[in-house]
């Protein structure tokens, strides 16, 4: 049964506070193993897209941004490195609700990614070092042989450094929409829109947000 849930009738100034409850919510049901996984769209210098899922490691609702971590020479990597912009959504079925947004991408600061790379349990620090994401392997047995080599360069007893192909992205929304699932197909969704100080390296700004209702 589709909930009686709607949006205010006076859109949030700010979308990426109820992003950031949605997922809060999400989490804390426990309806699905992973409510913080996005899938994450790409593009190449070429128009050709790709799609995969990742899994979101913070929404900072102050700077309307979304965190994930990935091998930087893997295929999301090197585009998101040549084309700088990507789409993710995160959909909750059981909450009847979906996020889209859109943005531009940049690498997180080093000293983050050695932070969160630190937290992790770890076997996934070792298969950070051991896979080289999106290459081809001649067999199971031969990636299985990789990691065992990883695991002989650093013994039980030795801290495991954050390879250097390895870390954040930080995707700096400029739209974002919230959709809810509603009636006779009558879902509410509506889309904020701000205009980002882009340079490189940094997203020095942004204007407001500004939020307008659509038709489903």
């Amino acid at each position: 049964m589709v909930p009686d849930q709607s949006l205010p009738d006076t859109l949030p100034a700010d979308p990426m506070a109820l992003v950031a409850e949605w997922l809060a919510e999400a989490i804390r049901r426990k309806d699905q193993p992973n409510p913080n996984a996005m899938v994450l769209a790409t593009c190449d210098t070429q128009s050709r897209p790709a799609a995969r899922v990742v899994l979101a490691k913070e929404v900072d609702c102050a700077t309307g941004t979304v965190r994930f971590v990935t091998n930087y020479e893997s295929r999301k990597g090197r585009e998101l490195e040549d084309n700088p912009r990507a789409a993710l959504v995160m959909h909750w079925d059981h909450m009847h609700r979906q996020v889209r947004i859109e943005g531009y991408v940049r690498r997180a600061p080093a000293a983050d990614s050695d932070v969160y790379f630190a937290s992790r349990a770890r076997a996934s620090q070792l298969g950070a070092h051991a896979s080289a994401q999106s290459r081809p392997v001649a067999s199971r047995d031969a990636l299985q042989s990789q990691l065992e080599a990883v695991i002989r360069r650093y013994p039980a007893d030795t801290p495991v450094p954050r390879p250097v192909h390895w870390g954040g992205f930080v995707l700096w929304a400029d739209v974002v929409e919230l959709w809810l699932e509603g009636t006779a197909r009558l879902h509410d969704r509506a889309q904020w829109r701000r205009t980002l100080t882009v340079t490189d390296p940094l997203i020095r700004g942004a204007t407001p947000w500004t939020g307008t209702r659509l038709q489903p």
